[in-house]
């Protein structure tokens, strides 16, 4: 079992094919945080792809946050978010005849809330996200040299891209989970932010937010695995 580098559109990304002979339930992809550290040599990720038969697809975008936002080290003229949802449909239709349907996103820290960047814009074509650890409330970090400073022109510009302002009570992803460690003071407050919005939206979803694994970090993150991948399967054959 093996992971392998691909491109897509002329963009990196990591991908793994679980060794089944039946055809794969569907595809995994998985959005890094800032650290740029996807699923390749994960064991608990791998082995959870290999459990539910679904493809891993990690796509490399270094400290580009997936916003819909263009950050020009990621590209000239289009940002993350809408390569994401141009060119990897297309990518999985033609590779492993899968509709956008059995896509399912899923995220860790930068890549959490650019999950729900994802799947809050594009509802419809990927129903179905979970976000680890999301840092939702990016909009805190500006000023403090991240890349941010280079893609938003200032705090307020960041806040109105954040992905709780991009949820739209009439069209959001039909399958949500979201997972924060409690002990995560870099991100619990955004998510719980965003649960209450749902909430007093009407929006169905699950979420997790009792599980310790030391706040923050793969350490969490890789606990998080089965959880996050057994509600993709399950999601995704419903889809």
């Amino acid at each position: 079992m093996s992971w392998s580098k691909i491109e897509i559109a002329g963009k990196p990304a990591d991908v793994f094919t679980p060794p089944s002979e039946t055809a794969p339930v569907g595809v995994v992809l998985f959005l890094h945080g800032y650290d740029g550290v996807t699923l390749v040599d994960n064991e608990a990720y791998t082995g959870e792809l290999v459990k539910h038969n679904l493809i891993g697809l990690c796509p490399i975008g270094p400290h580009c946050w997936w916003t819909d936002a263009v950050y020009e080290l990621f590209d000239a003229k289009l940002s993350p978010i809408d390569f994401l949802a141009q060119h990897v449909p297309s990518f999985c239709q033609q590779q492993w005849r899968l509709e956008p349907s059995k896509i399912a996103v899923c995220g860790v820290e930068m890549g959490g809330q650019g999950a729900l960047q994802l799947a809050y814009r594009h509802a419809r074509k990927f129903p179905t996200v979970v976000a680890i650890s999301p840092k939702i409330d990016f909009d805190t970090w500006w000023g403090h040299g991240t890349t941010l400073d280079i893609i938003f022109p200032d705090r307020e510009a960041a806040r109105q891209r954040t992905a709780t302002l991009h949820l739209h009570p009439l069209n959001y992803p039909k399958h949500q989970l979201l997972l924060c460690d409690p002990a995560d003071h870099y991100c619990f407050d955004g998510v719980l932010t965003l649960a209450s919005k749902l909430s007093s939206t009407g929006i169905t979803f699950e979420e997790d937010f009792q599980t310790t694994h030391g706040g923050y970090g793969w350490n969490y993150a890789s606990a998080m695995a089965p959880r996050a991948i057994s509600f993709i399967a399950s999601k995704l054959v419903e889809c």
